[in-house]
């Protein structure tokens, strides 16, 4: 059920490295220069996507305990009451 954090950091910094090259080259930069901004965004992007899987499976992980407790305590009202 949990979303799997490297993974999908990687995958996004991957695209993010990518897509900063190619604006980089062809805005008539040199390389070295294209590829250190590209390797800082990518950067820049693998930890702000890491700390977003964070932060929704933290949301998920809450909401599935709240469903849980809400009919577990559902369970103990109906029979005896």
């Amino acid at each position: 059920m949990f979303l799997h954090v490297r993974s999908i950091a990687v995958s996004v910094s991957v695209m993010c490295f990518f897509v900063l090259s190619f604006v980089c080259w062809l805005s008539g930069q040199a390389p070295f220069t294209c590829c250190r901004r590209a390797f800082i965004g990518a950067l820049f992007a693998y930890v702000v996507t890491g700390l977003a899987v964070k932060g929704i499976n933290a949301i998920l992980t809450n909401a599935m305990i709240a469903d849980r407790m809400n009919r577990l305590k559902g369970r103990k009202r109906a029979p005896g009451n």
